[in-house]
């Protein structure tokens, strides 16, 4: 039913990938041999060869993000040029493209509407990748794709290469006394007799020493060494940005932030540029407030120049006075099969699903696998790996394996995702204890998850998240997040790892009152990164030091605080240069207006856990995948359009 994780044939990759992309090529030649051409018998099995290659070729690339190694590294850099050229040859085969432009004209009538939207989705795409053009500019497309797939693996390969070689070693416990005591444990070893604390860059160590640790210099030295990670980055900047230019330009857009535009909800540039500055106007007073109480705060410590490394320490000793709420409190009580074990309960009162753990094999032993069910019948499968590793990506992700969809043959294919976390790692004496953060993160990364392996669409192109738009992409994400705050849901996990007591009402009022801390600053630096970004995409930026003054003035309008000249943001921007969000960063605060307004139907309803409004919109949103354009699956579940006032609302930046 499932497809097995295996890559013990993993350094013969290349060779078994040559030879799928070879039969695949053949395949592709035989159907467009076909005379009388139809969506049953050419569309479907085309469909089915793209499928054959993202189940062969994702968990090759996949391993490389959970448990990077020279060998994983060498397998993906000797089968991404492979790929790349494949995936460029055949987006470029106008043969194809004027093949799919036929059935669409001469099959309309009797398409369905899910079958119109795949046809439509890729003549789209096809005219995007430049399949209309002479043969010598797709060979310059060809290479282009080819050396950005390169430059944005580097990208990536050197932040995590940066971020595994620091570490702060401190000998002084006075310098580490207010730590809590599970990150404590964690960090300390034992050298020449005496007990020593070693901190990293990765990221449940980072944010355990800039949140709590006492001395000023050492929090000043760690943040240095993360703002400054990867400088050799900011050349591979200059060379992503100039190569996207020359690839949009041949494309005849006028650059890259509007050809970005052509598979996104946002119609144009100053739509997307309009509402950013309409965010930031609205939040920026309240930020300033946000930040001088802070600063009054710091004052109380001897502080009377806050700085950037200030921020995390200070505004933690602040939300502990205003909400008496002690993080470190709260972890005992999100221990963590205990949060997924009831997250998959209130997962199943709402949603009617459920996940049952398999044997199956994954990556890594700290990977879990589970089988999702509905109505007694098995629909999905999904892989969920948390707690932090030196060999892993930072950051958090769900990735698709496998897409839901029926094939020319009527056999049901079954999705499959992943889940990817970097969550505090587990101890011989102490089990993985989380933040309510982290559970917030869980919920967001399974809001996709689910999104993808609830889907029913039967063709896989517009199966799942394939065929969503990308910056609405996060709705479904952001939505699932709101429930993180529920007094109810909470009680369904919130147990304390040795006594089982649930988490008082008390304790949860304290962690939803202060939900909306500083929800402005926090409005304002997703503002300043989507400006940033969308920005650097409307012209061509041709040196770091250009770069760093669109930066600075996106700053000096936008921040509430400026950080230091040596924080080199941009080299790690990962989101951006190594990811899919170039000219499309805006997408988190755009999903949030519809995954806002969205939850506001269930506040409406007096009732959070309302299972009808959630079968409601796991029948309209999840199911329904990329079929349909996401604004219209919107106003089918809330009979309205989307309000940015509801965004502020829940954030607590109007009334």
């Amino acid at each position: 039913m499932f497809k097995e994780f295996n890559i013990d044939n993993l350094e013969n990759s290349r060779n078994d990938l040559e030879l799928l992309l070879t039969s695949s090529k053949e395949k592709i030649d035989e159907l467009l041999k076909i005379e009388e051409k139809s969506y049953e018998n050419f569309v479907k099995p085309y469909e089915e060869v793209g499928e054959s290659i993202g189940d062969f070729v994702t968990p090759i690339f996949h391993i490389d993000s959970v448990k990077n190694s020279e060998i994983t590294q060498k397998v993906y850099e000797e089968c991404l040029p492979l790929i790349s050229n494949y995936e460029t040859e055949i987006s470029q085969n106008d043969n194809i493209y004027r093949s799919l432009k036929d059935i669409q004209d001469n099959s309309n009538i009797s398409l369905n509407d899910i079958q119109k939207k795949v046809l439509e989705n890729e003549i789209r795409d096809f005219k995007l990748s430049g399949c209309h053009l002479n043969n010598e500019k797709k060979e310059t497309l060809k290479e282009l794709n080819l050396k950005l797939s390169e430059l944005s693996h580097k990208f990536s390969q050197n932040l995590l290469n940066a971020t595994n070689a620091y570490e702060m070693i401190i000998e002084d416990f006075e310098d580490v006394k207010e730590i809590p005591k599970s990150d404590l444990e964690l960090a300390s070893f034992e050298e020449d007799g005496k007990i020593k604390y070693k901190f990293t860059l990765q990221m449940p160590s980072y944010l355990a020493y800039i949140t709590y640790g006492t001395s000023r210099e050492k929090r000043e030295e760690i943040y240095k060494a993360y703002t400054t990670r990867a400088p050799e980055n900011g050349k591979i900047i200059e060379e992503i940005l100039k190569l996207k230019d020359e690839m949009v330009k041949i494309l005849g857009f006028k650059n890259y932030a509007s050809y970005s535009l052509a598979t996104k909800m946002a119609k144009d540039e100053q739509d997307v540029v309009s509402f950013l500055e309409e965010l930031a106007l609205k939040a920026k007073n309240r930020a300033l407030e946000e930040i001088d109480e802070l600063k009054e705060y710091a004052k109380e410590d001897g502080i009377s120049d806050i700085k950037s490394f200030d921020l995390s320490y200070y505004s933690e000793k602040l939300k502990k006075e205003k909400y008496d709420l002690d993080e470190e409190f709260y972890r005992p009580y999100f221990e963590q099969d205990s949060v997924l074990n009831g997250f998959f309960n209130f997962l199943n009162e709402v949603f009617n699903i459920k996940f049952t753990k398999t044997e199956a094999s994954a990556w890594d032993k700290n990977a879990k696998v589970y089988d999702i069910s509905e109505d007694g019948k098995t629909i999905a499968r999904i892989f969920i790996d948390l707690e932090a590793r030196k060999e892993k990506r930072g950051g958090a992700w769900m990735n698709n394996w496998h897409s839901y969809y029926i094939d020319k043959d009527g056999q049901e294919h079954l999705p499959t995702a992943y889940i990817v976390c970097n969550f505090p790692q587990s101890s011989d004496t102490t089990p993985s204890l989380l933040r309510h953060s982290d559970v917030v993160t869980l919920f967001h990364e399974m809001g996709h998850a689910l999104h993808h392996l609830l889907s029913k669409v039967p063709e896989a192109m517009v199966s799942g998240i394939s065929g969503v738009a990308w910056d609405v992409v996060e709705f479904p994400s952001q939505f699932l997040e709101y429930f993180a705050y529920d007094k109810e849901v909470l009680k369904l996990f919130a147990k304390h790892y040795e006594t089982k007591e649930i988490l008082s009402d008390e304790a949860i009022d304290k962690i939803i009152k202060a939900k909306n801390f500083q929800s402005s600053l926090a409005t304002l630096r997703q503002v300043e990164f989507a400006l940033f970004d969308f920005k650097l995409h409307q012209k061509l930026y041709t040196s770091e030091e250009k770069i760093q003054i669109l930066l600075d003035g996106i700053r000096e309008k936008y921040a509430a605080i400026t950080p230091p000249s040596y924080n080199k943001f941009q080299n790690g921007f990962s989101h951006i240069f190594g990811g899919g969000y170039a000219a499309g960063y805006y997408s988190y605060k755009w999903a949030e207006v519809l995954s806002a307004d969205a939850f506001y139907m269930f506040i409406d309803s007096g009732k959070v856990l309302n299972k009808e409004l959630a079968i409601k919109y796991k029948d309209t949103i999840l199911k329904n995948g990329g079929s349909k354009d996401m604004d219209k699956l919107f106003y089918e579940l809330t009979s309205r359009n989307p309000s940015v006032d509801s965004l502020l609302k829940i954030d607590g930046i109007i009334s």
